[in-house]
């Protein structure tokens, strides 16, 4: 019998979700790409190959995967075809293999320089973005002025909007953020070559869906973003567009899932990291945090920034497990801890006036000045990297990753020790 799954990142993402699902993907027939946009970087290592998908969902690599992306995604045409001649290098076919909505909202140019001028602007906060026109995207859609794939069925009406919505764009390029405009013809001359391969791979992602569900084949939704950035539920404003939560899938693929899903893995790192401004409770500043960002390579895939770096957030992550009803967790970047001494799990924050509180926080202001309250577990000083069986973690490792299910409250089902595929610890399979 088919099972659907939902997975997604526990944290402000970069937890190794692209891993996870190209571990996974061998138990499936779909893997589906349902919100986000080329903002997200889930790089798999195999073995033999290293690869970093922006867009094309991570399942591609297994042969007999069909990756769709629903509509939920704001689609760069421009970065989806480098992805596919990227993938063509290592021999890797995307033909009959991907598929798009025609609802994808296309993410052009002008939306780039606009998010890159407001991260430059002195006027407005900075959120530290990945500068790849998200957001900007997005505001087109709920504006209800996107240019969406299925627009390239008429080239005529298709030109006349993209030069109003360029227009529109330069307007306040120009006269608000005193920037170059934006060439109507640079715009258009991306997109008119590759229309046609574009619709070639457009289909009724939700009617692919329905289909495959009837038809009892397995499917893993894959999420782009970790949890707390989502835009409703994350540390607003210093989160992504879009909703990056489990619920999303079922906007983001045209599917009812309430009574098709049949598990949601919470992906989560055995630290903390984030990208960008915004709050991180547990940060580290020293010597520690430096350490776990060189053998972490806590570098985004995406920009290459450095990843802000801090211990474990258990309050944080009981936050995400409440909003996306994770059935269980994957820990990974276990053997990233090896060489510590001592290990410390955020149990609460203590306010100002002494208080201990142990729900996260429903906005930003309240997370100002609180300080993290830690229980303090001893290290290993043991390799950890590429064990295969749990039972052969040091004990103090043992002894770690279950004090954190006690704290967190659901099991952690799958623990990752390297980056490869293999190295990779199932305590309990979510598809058997």
């Amino acid at each position: 019998m088919g099972k659907s799954i939902v997975i997604l990142g526990a944290q402000w993402g970069d937890e190794g979700k692209g891993k996870i699902i190209d571990f996974l993907a061998p138990y499936v027939q779909y893997v589906v790409r349902y919100q986000g946009g080329h903002n997200a970087g889930h790089t798999i290592e195999t073995g033999s190959k290293t690869i970093t998908l922006h867009l094309i969902p991570s399942g591609i690599l297994h042969q007999h995967i069909t990756a769709i992306i629903g509509n939920g995604v704001v689609l760069s045409p421009v970065v989806l075809m480098k992805e596919i001649e990227i993938l063509k290098k290592i021999n890797v076919s995307t033909h009959r293999r991907v598929f798009i909505s025609a609802s994808c909202p296309l993410l052009l140019s002008y939306h780039v320089a606009m998010d890159v001028a407001r991260e430059n602007s002195k006027i407005f906060k900075v959120v530290g973005t990945t500068g790849c026109g998200i957001g900007p995207a997005y505001e087109d859609k709920i504006s209800r002025r996107a240019l969406r794939v299925g627009d390239l069925y008429n080239i005529k009406n298709f030109t006349s909007k993209l030069q109003d919505i360029v227009g529109y764009y330069n307007f306040q390029l120009v006269s608000y953020y005193k920037k170059e405009p934006i060439d109507y013809y640079e715009v258009l001359n991306e997109v008119l070559p590759i229309a046609n391969v574009l619709l070639g791979m457009v289909s009724d992602i939700s009617d692919i869906l329905d289909n495959a569900l009837r038809q009892e084949k397995s499917i893993i939704f894959e999420g782009a973003q970790g949890s707390l950035l989502d835009v409703d539920h994350g540390t607003y404003p210093y989160v992504t567009a879009t909703n990056t939560v489990s619920g999303s899938a079922s906007i983001g693929s045209g599917i009812g899932l309430a009574r098709r899903v049949n598990y949601v893995l919470g992906v989560v790192k055995a630290y903390t990291t984030r990208v960008g401004n915004g709050p991180l409770p547990t940060e580290l500043f020293d010597e520690i945090g430096a350490l776990l960002c060189t053998k972490g390579n806590e570098f985004g895939s995406t920009t290459g920034r450095q990843r802000r770096i801090g211990w474990f957030d258990a309050v944080a992550v009981r936050y995400s497990i409440r909003i996306n009803s994770f059935s269980a967790c994957c820990l990974t970047k276990i053997d990233v801890l090896d060489d510590l001494k001592e290990i410390k799990i955020c149990i609460a924050y203590r306010k100002k006036n002494g208080d201990l509180i142990y729900n996260f926080p429903n906005f930003i202001d309240e997370l100002d000045n609180l300080e993290p309250i830690y229980e303090i577990l001893p290290g290993w000083n043991k390799n950890t990297a590429g064990v295969l069986d749990f039972f052969q973690l040091p004990k103090e490792t043992q002894f770690y990753i279950k004090r954190i299910e006690k704290i967190i409250g659901i099991p952690i089902n799958i623990i990752s020790t390297g980056v490869k595929r293999f190295e990779t610890i199932v305590l309990c399979n979510p598809f058997l």
